[in-house]
């Protein structure tokens, strides 16, 4: 009688670990930042149609990189839970706290129960009536939770930008100071060869805490190239 194989509960979690994060890394990098008016969401992706930056509600945003139809199926699902908890409650009753909540879940079983990994990263924000409100949850491919402060990195240069985001943040900024960081920074860190990024191969959307309810806008490319002067 042949002996079954076996591999440790502990060497199955690494493995899956070790997969998700190669795959997180290939992804060109995103980084959200807050600023004197709100927060800024800044990632290279020069693809017109396939967004890595969404409105998920009112005064909430979501950002991801990894495998596109993996962050594309959360995406829609929080926009629907967020849909759903605001017409049967109050639209006050979706934050970003219970879709980062309900995405770690989500995550959290895909990467106990099955097989393969998401090969994602997210980050929930949620801009406030003054910026100490403001909120930002990054979510790894584990479900794991951490609560930011000012900026978040996330892709395959994202420990060299956080590096550098430490050092070069502040708050206060203004949005053409904020866009202008973000985008040096994808530019030198981004990709595998240096390089000045223009308007046209960046993605870049705010949540404006000034704009009446529905917060979130698409920054176009004339816009970006004014305040990439």
């Amino acid at each position: 009688m042949s002996v079954p194989y076996y591999v440790s509960p502990e060497q199955i979690i690494k493995d899956k670990a070790d997969f998700a994060r190669k795959g997180i890394a290939r992804g060109r990098s995103v980084i959200v930042l807050e600023y004197d008016e709100g927060i800024l969401f800044v990632a290279e992706n020069p693809s017109k149609a396939l967004h890595k930056i969404s409105e998920i509600y009112d005064r909430i945003g979501f950002a991801a990189v990894g495998k596109y139809n993996e962050f594309e199926n959360l995406r829609v699902a929080g926009v629907r839970l967020a849909d759903l908890r605001g017409y049967a409650y109050d639209r006050n009753d979706v934050t970003g706290r219970s879709l980062a909540n309900a995405y770690a879940q989500t995550l959290g079983t895909i990467f106990s129960e099955t097989p393969k990994p998401y090969e994602v990263e997210i980050v929930v924000a949620e801009v406030g009536a003054t910026e100490d409100l403001d909120q930002l949850y990054r979510l790894t491919f584990d479900g794991s939770v951490a609560d930011e402060h000012g900026y978040v990195a996330m892709g395959g240069s994202a420990e060299a930008i956080s590096a550098e985001l430490a050092k070069s943040w502040r708050s206060g900024l203004t949005l053409a100071e904020a866009l202008r960081l973000a985008a040096y920074l994808l530019g030198q860190f981004g990709s595998d060869e240096v390089k000045d990024l223009s308007a046209e191969q960046l993605e870049v959307a705010v949540l404006d805490r000034n704009r009446p309810r529905r917060t979130f806008h698409r920054i176009s490319v004339s816009t970006m190239n004014e305040l990439l002067r």
